[in-house]
């Protein structure tokens, strides 16, 4: 039995009619080619995925792909290769360990390498996007290899052109330009400056950084280990982006940042916990974390169907309170909310 459950972070999810495990580009290549034709489903992680407990009707294509490869120049930093299938908080470490900055504010960041761009991954202020220098993908429509710019990627906040056009590209591998340095870039999130003990924009070692920010994420349930209540995919709603005119009917206290196009991007968290929900909440075996309301967590016993009746609760609320609709950040295989 091909359960999907063994290979996803919520541990919930059905048989699938065959699986294909690949980890170099020609078998990834090679598998998609041999499965078209029928549902196809391309997982690396499983850590931003809620599949149905009726599984998935076709090839699941497991890619664990994690060739390095990196040049260093003493000016620019270092250019780093990456294979779709690394493991994305083991690469930010190796880079750390090389004496390089940038990605520490992205630790503990569950997924693959490839996720990252489809998602444009983000946290404490900066995004994955902001260290790419290409992405090369194979293309499904075009049946060829195909290689986007940073420009072209169409980077926006949890989306990208990869996103916009769910299932045509495979991520193949990444590259990312990072800097040679043992300081951060400025911290200009107010929690993490916080915790650090220094002043929004000042600078601390990337080590320091990277050990606060795996504390941080901890201490809200987003690093996935043995306890049931981190058994989640992470934030499971992005955070609304809304008019100016809708964010000023919210009340003061709702978080809200400016954006530059005048948007404003508004908390989910702070959505969710003020539309009645609350953690601890449960449906079934699924339960709001105990650390965070942002994440639905698999206490042991939960289904799909648990977990997307929780989701839609919480959404429904935010809806009916504030009239804003929540999105889900985490991908819905044969699931709806």
């Amino acid at each position: 039995m091909n359960d999907l459950s063994k290979y996803t972070s919520l541990r919930v999810g059905g048989p699938a009619k065959k699986i294909v495990h690949v980890s170099t580009e020609a078998e990834i290549i090679t598998a998609i080619q041999e499965s078209e034709g029928s549902p196809i489903l391309i997982m690396g992680g499983g850590t931003n995925v809620l599949i149905a407990d009726s599984g998935f009707d076709g090839t699941v294509i497991h890619i664990s792909n994690d060739s390095i490869q990196s040049e260093m120049d003493a000016c620019s930093g270092a250019t780093l290769t990456i294979g779709a299938g690394q493991d994305w908080d083991q690469f930010v470490k190796t880079t750390i360990d090389r004496g390089l900055a940038g990605l520490e504010t992205l630790s503990g960041i569950p997924g693959t390498v490839g996720a990252a761009p489809i998602q444009n991954i983000g946290a404490y202020g900066h995004e994955v996007s902001e260290f790419i220098t290409r992405v090369r993908t194979y293309d499904r429509e075009e049946k060829q290899v195909r290689t986007f710019t940073n420009s072209q990627c169409e980077f926006s906040y949890r989306s990208s052109h990869f996103k916009e056009h769910p299932g045509r590209y495979v991520i193949l591998d990444v590259a990312f330009q990072i800097r040679q340095g043992v300081m951060s870039d400025p911290i200009t999130y107010v929690e993490l400056s916080k915790k650090l003990g220094i002043q929004p924009g000042e600078k601390a070692s990337v080590a320091e950084v990277r050990s606060t920010v795996l504390e941080l994420r901890a201490s809200k349930g987003m690093l996935i280990g043995e306890d049931p209540d981190s058994w989640s995919a992470g934030s499971f709603f992005t955070n609304p982006i809304i008019s100016q005119q809708a964010a000023d009917s919210l009340p003061n206290a709702a978080p809200k940042w400016p954006l530059n196009d005048g948007r404003v991007k508004i908390s989910a968290a702070w959505l969710i916990e003020n539309s009645g929900i609350h953690k601890g909440d449960a449906i079934g075996g699924a339960r709001i974390s105990t650390k965070h309301v942002l994440a639905l967590t698999n206490s042991g016993s939960a289904t799909a169907s648990d977990i997307a009746a929780l989701a839609k609760k919480a959404r429904d609320q935010v809806k009916e309170k504030f009239g804003i609709t929540l999105i889900a950040e985490v991908n819905l295989i044969g699931v709806e909310i």
